[in-house]
């Protein structure tokens, strides 16, 4: 068993893991279930390879590494193993009058080969979650890391490929020109984990071959703070929200709509919360800006004027300090695309009305937070805005519950997973109708008549 090179034969690849699926090995539910069992073990018994490599591309802590990537992994085998037959389960439903005597009933299957593209911000979790449900469900899975930080993609090339083989799962290590060579492939199902404009281009391939897509993408989270809100546990809850892994999350607040009245103290116990939380690599609870492109970016993002506090941050280092932004406005460089780093710019509003009014106006969010005591404020905010999912009171939490479906809308992704929802991304349930053939009406057989037809109008209505 090794890992898949980039001068493989991706055609061969898939005719390979297609060839397996097709052997029906992969429908048994104990071959599922010890899939499952296995790939727990093979994360388990490298997590020293796995926290050395992490460590590499971002300086990031076994602490944060396992509490927010490998503990949500191994959450998703345990559910999955805990509720894989009843997913997997021929479910029936009622059948309606037309079609008496019959039954009905719907049969999960899974789609087939599979490719799963992972994302670099959290390259564990954003490539092995979507592993399990691919599994539970019966699919065949090619992986293809984000080449950004090579050298996880190289550790998990290394799990993967000394635990299964390739014509099941496999994984393929490479950049733009290894991920353009796949989707020329024929999949059965894509799911990817990225940018907007990349995701674009998947779904463009992904339709060529009429291949079924899931989307997990981004945006603007926005996060509002209402003046009766609890301050000082907003403020705690946002800032780490904001500062995880150096707030390269596609779910952190992007930024924060702040009432007016509040606005100073708001800005003032931020600043405060920062210093307290010491974020830093050596207190193991900040990482490094993927690369300097990014770590550039994201200076050329900020205005001095708009800035109003700032840490020391290191370019060589790619340390890039919490940044707090006050006196921003829609119209700012730092409000056109989404940050993806330390940065918080806050917006002052008036009325929430209004502001509710101005972010309908832009693409849909991944998530979307309101911090606030007062029911119709929360309801107002839950209701009319749209957006993929998100939290009252909280931040970025959401996604570890997985009985919560997660996944954007519009610009935002296509599609959900975690839980059941993964399953049901990574299968195709079949409806059938089951019937007898010891009695049949002639209600549908010529001839017609007028009676036939006022018997089917009324037999349609009920």
């Amino acid at each position: 068993m090794n890992s898949v090179q980039p001068s493989v034969d991706y055609g061969s690849l898939v005719n390979s893991q297609r060839a397996f699926f097709n052997s029906n090995a992969t429908k048994s539910l104990a071959f599922r279930v010890e899939q499952l069992q296995k790939f727990e073990s093979a994360i388990r018994a490298n997590e020293p390879l796995l926290y050395e490599a992490i460590y590499k591309d971002f300086g990031k802590s076994e602490f944060d590494t396992y509490s927010n990537e490998l503990a949500l992994v191994y959450h998703d085998i345990h559910r999955a193993l805990k509720h894989i037959r009843s997913w997997s389960s021929v479910k029936p439903v009622s059948t309606n009058f037309i079609n008496f005597p019959a039954s009905s009933y719907v049969i999960p299957e899974p789609l087939g080969v599979s490719l799963i593209i992972g994302a670099w911000n959290y390259p564990y979790l954003l490539s092995l979650a979507p592993m399990v449900p691919a599994i539970a469900a019966g699919n065949t899975v090619i992986l293809k890391p984000s080449e950004l930080p090579a050298n996880t993609s190289a550790a998990m090339a290394k799990v993967i490929a000394d635990a299964f083989d390739s014509n099941y799962i496999a994984t393929v290590e490479g950049g733009v020109e290894e991920t353009t060579a796949l989707l020329r492939e024929k999949f059965d199902k894509i799911f990817f984990t990225g940018s907007v404009p990349v995701g674009k281009i998947i779904y463009k391939a992904a339709a060529e071959q009429l291949t079924p897509v899931t989307l997990e993408l981004g945006g603007k989270s926005p996060a509002f703070i209402t003046e009766d809100s609890n301050l000082k546990m907003t403020v705690k809850r946002l800032v780490w929200a904001k500062f995880l892994n150096a707030g390269q999350t596609c779910i952190a607040p992007d930024y924060a709509l702040v009432h007016k009245s509040i606005e100073q103290r708001f800005l003032t116990m931020v600043v405060e919360e920062i210093k307290r939380a010491r974020f830093s690599i050596e207190n193991g609870n900040y990482v490094q800006i993927i690369n300097l492109k990014n770590y550039d970016r994201l200076q050329q993002l900020i205005s001095d004027s708009k800035i109003h506090y700032q840490g020391e941050g290191i370019r060589d280092q790619r340390i890039f300090p919490p940044t707090l932004l006050s006196e921003v406005g829609f119209d700012d460089p730092i409000m056109k695309e989404e940050i993806f780093g330390p940065i918080l710019p806050v917006i002052a509003y008036d009325q929430l009305d209004d502001v509710v009014q101005k972010v309908k106006t832009l693409p849909k969010p991944l998530s979307c937070y309101i911090f606030t005591k007062n029911a119709r404020k929360r309801k107002k905010v839950l209701h009319e805005l749209s957006f993929g999912g998100g939290a009252v009171n909280e931040a970025v939490m959401h996604i570890t519950n997985d009985q919560l479906p997660f996944g954007g809308v519009g610009h935002s992704g296509i599609g959900n997973y975690h839980g059941e929802d993964g399953f049901k991304a990574f299968s195709h349930f079949k409806g059938v109708l089951d019937k007898p053939t010891w009695f049949e009406t002639n209600l549908k057989y010529f001839p017609q008549s007028p009676l036939k037809l006022s018997l089917i109008k009324r037999v349609f209505s009920w």
